[in-house]
Protein backbone atom coordinates (compact mmCIF):
# COMPACT_ATOMS: atom_id res chain seq x y z
CA UNK A 1 0.00 0.00 0.00
CA UNK A 2 0.97 3.59 -0.86
CA UNK A 3 -0.29 6.74 1.13
CA UNK A 4 1.19 10.10 -1.14
CA UNK A 5 0.49 13.17 -0.38
CA UNK A 6 1.77 16.53 -1.68
CA UNK A 7 4.96 17.89 0.89
CA UNK A 8 4.50 20.90 2.61
CA UNK A 9 7.05 22.16 5.45
CA UNK A 10 3.75 22.95 7.83
CA UNK A 11 2.86 19.79 8.16
CA UNK A 12 6.31 17.53 6.87
CA UNK A 13 8.95 19.90 8.63
CA UNK A 14 10.54 17.13 10.94
CA UNK A 15 10.13 14.69 8.11
CA UNK A 16 13.17 12.68 7.46
CA UNK A 17 14.09 10.09 4.67
CA UNK A 18 16.52 7.10 5.60
CA UNK A 19 18.45 7.41 1.88
CA UNK A 20 20.68 3.59 2.86
CA UNK A 21 20.09 0.78 0.87
CA UNK A 22 18.59 -2.35 2.26
CA UNK A 23 15.82 -5.22 1.23
CA UNK A 24 13.83 -3.69 4.41
CA UNK A 25 13.57 -0.62 1.96
CA UNK A 26 12.07 -2.60 -0.93
CA UNK A 27 15.49 -2.54 -2.73
CA UNK A 28 15.14 -5.94 -3.80
CA UNK A 29 13.39 -5.04 -6.86
CA UNK A 30 14.06 -7.13 -9.81
CA UNK A 31 13.72 -4.27 -12.69
CA UNK A 32 13.62 -0.89 -12.43
CA UNK A 33 11.74 1.12 -14.85
CA UNK A 34 14.14 4.09 -17.22
CA UNK A 35 14.14 6.18 -19.88
CA UNK A 36 16.20 7.07 -23.14
CA UNK A 37 17.96 10.08 -21.19
CA UNK A 38 19.41 7.71 -18.52
CA UNK A 39 20.92 4.91 -21.04
CA UNK A 40 23.85 6.62 -21.48
CA UNK A 41 24.48 5.71 -17.75
CA UNK A 42 22.95 3.00 -17.17
CA UNK A 43 24.73 0.76 -19.92
CA UNK A 44 27.54 0.73 -18.35
CA UNK A 45 26.03 -1.54 -15.45
CA UNK A 46 22.66 -2.44 -16.12
CA UNK A 47 21.37 -5.03 -19.63
CA UNK A 48 18.49 -2.31 -20.75
CA UNK A 49 15.06 -4.22 -22.42
CA UNK A 50 12.08 -3.21 -23.19
CA UNK A 51 8.30 -4.82 -21.57
CA UNK A 52 4.76 -4.02 -23.12
CA UNK A 53 2.68 -2.67 -20.11
CA UNK A 54 -0.12 -5.15 -19.48
CA UNK A 55 -3.31 -3.05 -19.78
CA UNK A 56 -1.94 0.02 -21.23
CA UNK A 57 -0.20 -1.80 -24.19
CA UNK A 58 2.53 0.83 -24.00
CA UNK A 59 6.09 -0.43 -24.42
CA UNK A 60 8.39 0.91 -21.34
CA UNK A 61 12.26 0.60 -21.26
CA UNK A 62 13.20 -1.44 -17.88
CA UNK A 63 16.91 -1.83 -16.08
CA UNK A 64 17.45 -5.40 -15.36
CA UNK A 65 18.38 -6.30 -12.19
CA UNK A 66 17.66 -9.70 -11.24
CA UNK A 67 16.45 -13.06 -12.71
CA UNK A 68 13.74 -13.49 -10.86
CA UNK A 69 10.31 -11.09 -8.61
CA UNK A 70 12.09 -9.94 -5.09
CA UNK A 71 15.75 -10.59 -6.57
CA UNK A 72 18.37 -7.66 -6.96
CA UNK A 73 21.83 -8.71 -7.96
CA UNK A 74 23.02 -5.69 -7.91
CA UNK A 75 22.46 -5.63 -3.52
CA UNK A 76 24.30 -7.36 -1.35
CA UNK A 77 22.87 -6.76 2.00
CA UNK A 78 23.36 -2.93 3.00
CA UNK A 79 25.21 -1.99 -0.09
CA UNK A 80 24.87 -1.55 -3.97
CA UNK A 81 27.67 -2.76 -5.68
CA UNK A 82 27.70 -0.40 -8.86
CA UNK A 83 27.91 3.47 -8.64
CA UNK A 84 25.13 4.44 -10.01
CA UNK A 85 21.17 3.79 -8.97
CA UNK A 86 18.08 3.92 -10.97
CA UNK A 87 16.63 7.23 -10.89
CA UNK A 88 13.30 5.68 -10.75
CA UNK A 89 14.32 3.61 -7.54
CA UNK A 90 16.85 6.35 -5.79
CA UNK A 91 13.72 8.80 -5.83
CA UNK A 92 11.85 6.28 -3.42
CA UNK A 93 10.02 7.66 -1.50
CA UNK A 94 9.06 10.59 -3.32
CA UNK A 95 6.54 10.85 -6.69
CA UNK A 96 5.86 13.45 -9.25
CA UNK A 97 2.13 15.39 -8.41
CA UNK A 98 0.05 17.80 -9.89
CA UNK A 99 -1.64 20.48 -8.25
CA UNK A 100 -4.18 22.70 -10.28
CA UNK A 101 -3.26 27.25 -9.37
CA UNK A 102 -4.55 30.43 -10.95
CA UNK A 103 -2.04 32.66 -12.10
CA UNK A 104 -3.28 36.34 -13.88
CA UNK A 105 -6.81 34.53 -13.63
CA UNK A 106 -6.01 32.24 -15.43
CA UNK A 107 -5.69 27.72 -14.40
CA UNK A 108 -2.89 26.03 -14.97
CA UNK A 109 -1.29 22.39 -13.99
CA UNK A 110 1.62 22.40 -12.18
CA UNK A 111 4.14 19.44 -10.77
CA UNK A 112 4.30 19.68 -7.30
CA UNK A 113 6.61 16.66 -4.48
CA UNK A 114 4.53 14.15 -3.33
CA UNK A 115 5.95 11.67 -0.54
CA UNK A 116 4.79 8.15 0.30
CA UNK A 117 4.00 8.37 3.78
CA UNK A 118 3.88 4.36 4.09
CA UNK A 119 7.41 4.06 2.72
CA UNK A 120 9.63 2.37 5.35
CA UNK A 121 12.33 5.15 4.75
CA UNK A 122 9.77 7.85 5.87
CA UNK A 123 10.57 8.62 9.87
CA UNK A 124 11.06 11.65 12.38
CA UNK A 125 14.22 10.49 13.58
CA UNK A 126 16.93 9.47 11.24
CA UNK A 127 17.73 10.24 7.77
CA UNK A 128 18.24 13.27 5.49
CA UNK A 129 15.85 16.10 6.60
CA UNK A 130 13.46 17.51 4.17
CA UNK A 131 13.38 21.04 5.47
CA UNK A 132 15.77 23.38 7.19
CA UNK A 133 15.50 24.24 10.93
CA UNK A 134 14.69 27.47 10.72
CA UNK A 135 12.39 27.35 7.10
CA UNK A 136 13.18 26.69 3.67
CA UNK A 137 14.21 23.46 1.31
CA UNK A 138 17.29 21.08 2.64
CA UNK A 139 19.97 20.19 0.35
CA UNK A 140 18.58 16.68 -0.21
CA UNK A 141 15.43 17.90 -0.86
CA UNK A 142 16.83 20.43 -3.79
CA UNK A 143 18.53 16.93 -5.05
CA UNK A 144 15.16 15.29 -5.11
CA UNK A 145 13.41 18.06 -6.94
CA UNK A 146 15.89 18.16 -9.58
CA UNK A 147 16.08 14.10 -10.07
CA UNK A 148 11.95 14.43 -10.43
CA UNK A 149 12.44 16.62 -12.80
CA UNK A 150 14.82 14.53 -14.97
CA UNK A 151 12.61 11.49 -14.65
CA UNK A 152 9.29 14.22 -15.30
CA UNK A 153 11.46 15.09 -18.55
CA UNK A 154 12.80 11.52 -19.32
CA UNK A 155 9.78 9.79 -19.57
CA UNK A 156 8.29 12.48 -21.38
CA UNK A 157 10.54 12.05 -24.18
CA UNK A 158 10.42 8.06 -23.79
CA UNK A 159 6.99 8.06 -25.47
CA UNK A 160 8.42 9.42 -28.24
CA UNK A 161 11.31 7.10 -28.55
CA UNK A 162 9.14 4.10 -27.78
CA UNK A 163 6.68 5.29 -30.98
CA UNK A 164 9.79 5.61 -33.18
CA UNK A 165 10.97 2.09 -32.43
CA UNK A 166 7.50 0.18 -32.86
CA UNK A 167 7.27 2.92 -36.43
CA UNK A 168 10.11 1.59 -37.66
CA UNK A 169 9.76 -2.06 -36.58
CA UNK A 170 12.37 -2.36 -34.39
CA UNK A 171 11.26 -4.06 -31.37
CA UNK A 172 11.22 -7.66 -31.16
CA UNK A 173 9.95 -10.53 -28.67
CA UNK A 174 13.16 -11.59 -26.66
CA UNK A 175 13.11 -14.72 -24.44
CA UNK A 176 16.17 -14.14 -21.70
CA UNK A 177 17.99 -17.88 -20.73
CA UNK A 178 20.61 -18.64 -18.77
CA UNK A 179 22.14 -21.59 -16.83
CA UNK A 180 24.15 -21.55 -13.33
CA UNK A 181 27.31 -23.46 -13.04
CA UNK A 182 25.09 -25.15 -10.77
CA UNK A 183 22.96 -26.26 -14.09
CA UNK A 184 19.91 -24.05 -12.87
CA UNK A 185 18.03 -22.74 -15.37
CA UNK A 186 16.29 -18.99 -15.21
CA UNK A 187 14.19 -17.95 -18.37
CA UNK A 188 12.40 -14.69 -18.13
CA UNK A 189 9.79 -14.36 -21.28
CA UNK A 190 7.69 -11.16 -22.01
CA UNK A 191 10.69 -9.23 -22.68
CA UNK A 192 11.37 -7.22 -26.07
CA UNK A 193 14.66 -6.07 -27.34
CA UNK A 194 16.02 -4.19 -30.80
CA UNK A 195 15.87 -6.00 -33.82
CA UNK A 196 19.28 -5.28 -35.37
CA UNK A 197 18.30 -7.15 -39.37
CA UNK A 198 15.61 -4.41 -38.96
CA UNK A 199 18.16 -1.83 -37.87
CA UNK A 200 20.88 -2.39 -40.29
CA UNK A 201 18.20 -2.39 -43.27
CA UNK A 202 16.71 1.27 -42.62
CA UNK A 203 16.89 3.54 -45.26
CA UNK A 204 18.97 6.54 -45.01
CA UNK A 205 15.81 8.60 -44.56
CA UNK A 206 15.22 6.45 -40.66
CA UNK A 207 18.45 6.45 -39.80
CA UNK A 208 18.97 10.73 -39.94
CA UNK A 209 15.26 10.81 -38.47
CA UNK A 210 16.69 9.04 -35.76
CA UNK A 211 20.26 10.75 -34.86
CA UNK A 212 18.55 14.04 -35.16
CA UNK A 213 16.39 13.21 -32.36
CA UNK A 214 19.54 11.01 -30.23
CA UNK A 215 17.79 8.18 -30.49
CA UNK A 216 19.84 6.59 -32.93
CA UNK A 217 22.41 6.25 -30.38
CA UNK A 218 20.28 5.20 -27.90
CA UNK A 219 19.46 2.50 -29.72
CA UNK A 220 22.78 1.43 -29.69
CA UNK A 221 23.33 2.09 -26.14
CA UNK A 222 20.37 -0.56 -25.86
CA UNK A 223 22.17 -3.30 -27.80
CA UNK A 224 25.55 -2.49 -25.72
CA UNK A 225 24.22 -3.07 -22.37
CA UNK A 226 23.14 -6.78 -23.43
CA UNK A 227 26.81 -7.26 -22.35
CA UNK A 228 26.29 -6.95 -18.41
CA UNK A 229 23.88 -10.21 -18.40
CA UNK A 230 27.43 -11.81 -17.97
CA UNK A 231 27.78 -9.76 -14.79
CA UNK A 232 24.42 -10.72 -13.59
CA UNK A 233 25.37 -14.36 -14.43
CA UNK A 234 28.57 -14.10 -12.49
CA UNK A 235 26.86 -12.26 -9.23
CA UNK A 236 24.34 -15.60 -9.31
CA UNK A 237 26.37 -17.82 -9.37
CA UNK A 238 28.63 -16.18 -6.53
CA UNK A 239 25.41 -16.50 -4.93
CA UNK A 240 24.65 -19.19 -5.39
CA UNK A 241 27.87 -20.71 -4.22
CA UNK A 242 27.92 -18.54 -1.23
CA UNK A 243 24.12 -20.30 0.07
Amino acid sequence: MTSPVMLNIDEHKDLRVITDRSEAYGDNTWFALTFPLEFRTLQAYYPIFFQKHAETGRFLAIALLGLREGENLFLEGDRWTVPYIPLSIKREPFLIGHQKVTVDGQERVERVIHIDMDNPRVNSDSGERLFMEFGGNSPYLDKVADMLDAIHHGLGQADDFMGALERHELLESFTLEVQLENNDKHQLVGLHTINEDKLGQLDGEALAELHAKGYLASIYMVLASHSNVMKMLAAKNKQVSAA
